[in-house]
């Protein structure tokens, strides 16, 4: 994956997180409960934390393009659509067979962490 496109979907999703945690905060703070609402946030938290991440993947695929880096860009968006997605699923009520999409999630933001460590190592 090349280092302009890792750093626009990076943009793009961060554009996302922060209109994401505006309609948590301001849209459905009326219509949806407490925990629902907690289970927003934390969707948009991780989501907004690994925006950064990708970020620093498409930096560092500028500076030295290796395959563990274009691996690490789609595990931390793969990471984002599964773990934050189902959240935010799960928040407005979606299906319970999203609970179980959760750690996917999860799984890939750990894999891609460890991938972009690898990389750095590797020279």
């Amino acid at each position: 994956m090349g280092a302009k496109f890792v750093i626009a979907i990076a943009a793009f999703n961060g554009a996302l997180a922060v209109c994401l945690g505006a309609f948590g905060a301001h849209g459905l703070k009326k219509t949806l409960s407490q925990g629902a609402l907690q289970v927003w946030q934390t969707g948009v938290t991780y989501h907004f934390y690994h925006v950064l991440a990708l970020l620093a993947v498409g930096l560092l695929i500028q500076q030295k393009p290796k395959q563990a880096l274009s691996i690490s860009a789609v595990l931390f968006l793969a990471g984002i659509l599964l773990f934050s997605g189902s959240l935010y699923g799960l928040a407005l009520g979606g299906p319970s067979w999203l609970g179980p999409i959760t750690p996917l999630g999860g799984i890939s933001f750990i894999f891609a962490w460890l991938l972009m460590g690898v990389a750095a190592l590797k020279d």
